[in-house]
């Protein structure tokens, strides 16, 4: 697993170079895109989650939990004000969030967390073993770590951009503001 995170880095880097134009994306891009990998998980909704089922969006694809206290909600908080500030446009956005602690997050409570951001936005859940081959998919890495009688996941914070077609088109890393979420996402959209 720890060899798939720095290819995927490095293929980031030829289209990072050409950033300040306005029509390149700001965050990394995959150069060439490629299909990103599907799944299926249990959505927040109760139902099937496949990420194919959201071809013709463009999709921003995160992992994170529910137990999150600091880059989790930054990360969705900056998400749900990019989709507010492409107003008609944001129904061309899904937000799929991927937990990395199914022991906690089930669909109901992923959908309540969800929706003190966006009530769009979708959380993906199931076993341990199909979370972590997903994760390996992607190149997320996630490791538990005890804090007192509980547990913290630390884990990758970099978020996935999918165009309409179901490409890996970019990574966002963690902090990136909404201002470049907003920038991306409407070059997708566009094309």
């Amino acid at each position: 697993m720890r060899q798939v995170l720095p290819l995927l880095l490095l293929s980031l880097l030829p289209g990072a170079a050409d950033a300040s134009s306005p029509t390149a994306l700001k965050a990394g891009t995959f150069t060439p895109p490629r299909v990103a990998p599907d799944f299926a998980l249990v959505g927040s909704d109760g139902a099937e989650l496949k990420l194919s089922q959201y071809r013709g969006k463009v999709v921003v694809l995160a992992f994170g939990f529910t137990s999150c206290t600091d880059v989790c909600p930054v990360t969705l908080a900056t998400l749900a004000q990019t989709r507010r500030r492409l107003g008609a446009q944001g129904d061309g956005l899904q937000v799929i969030y991927v937990t990395v602690d199914p022991q906690r997050d089930d669909a109901a409570r992923m959908r309540a967390y969800l929706a003190g951001f966006d009530p769009t936005f979708i959380g993906g859940t199931g076993t341990a073993e199909r979370l972590a081959a997903i994760r390996h998919d992607y190149g997320i890495l996630a490791t538990r770590k005890t804090v007192g009688n509980g547990y913290k996941v630390a884990h990758s914070s970099f978020t996935y951009l999918i165009d309409r077609a179901g490409r890996l088109r970019a990574l966002m890393p963690y902090g990136r503001s909404a201002d470049d979420y907003v920038h991306d996402v409407g070059i997708l959209l566009a094309n």
